[in-house]
């Protein structure tokens, strides 16, 4: 299919969502002026619901193809692994030396990353062929100092996503936090 093709599936798509919506908001206005046959009018909204539910789903499933083809299609993921050698504040993320992601983390984020959690950090795309990801880890040591862990992976781009995990992970024998790529296979 080709791209104009997929912009006009796109648009009708979005323009059908915002009718059926549009649609939503004059339901419970008629449910309030006619009393009877609530039950069939409570039925038919519930049915509307549904399908905008499913649509914008749909929808949602479609940009994410034409913003990010699989082609060309990169994701980086942070994790941590306990938490106790490196109190994660932010992470920089350049790819072939451009700055493309960074994120700061507030406590709750930090402590959710330390209980298993698993954060996207950058979505973008990539021509085929070789890159370097750098990644630059900023946080507080066990003794309250500031510390910054970087990384350097270099990878090839193929037609196929590429999915890398950066995981913060705690050396028992060196008493200090150090970080692990891990380039996931789908």
């Amino acid at each position: 299919m080709t791209t104009d093709r997929k912009w006009g599936t796109f648009l009708t798509r979005l323009f059908a969502a915002t009718v059926l919506i549009a649609g939503l908001f004059a339901l419970p206005a008629q449910a309030e002026e006619t009393k009877q046959g609530n039950g069939a009018l409570a039925s038919e909204l519930e049915d509307i619901k549904s399908q905008v539910l499913k649509l914008n789903r749909d929808l949602f499933i479609l940009e994410e193809d034409l913003l990010f083809p699989a082609s060309t299609q990169i994701a980086v993921f942070v994790s941590v692994d306990v938490g106790r050698f490196l109190k994660l504040d932010s992470v920089e993320l350049k790819i072939d030396d451009n700055n493309v992601s960074g994120f700061l983390y507030t406590e709750r984020q930090r402590k959710a990353l330390e209980q298993g959690g698993i954060q996207r950090i950058y979505l973008g795309n990539l021509k085929m062929g070789p890159h370097q990801l750098t990644a630059i880890f900023t946080g507080n040591d066990a003794e309250g100092r500031t510390v910054q862990r970087a990384i350097s992976h270099s990878f090839d781009k193929t037609d196929e996503t590429v999915m890398i995990e950066l995981k913060v992970e705690d050396s028992e024998s060196s008493y200090r936090a150090d970080i692990k790529v891990e380039q996931w296979v789908l």
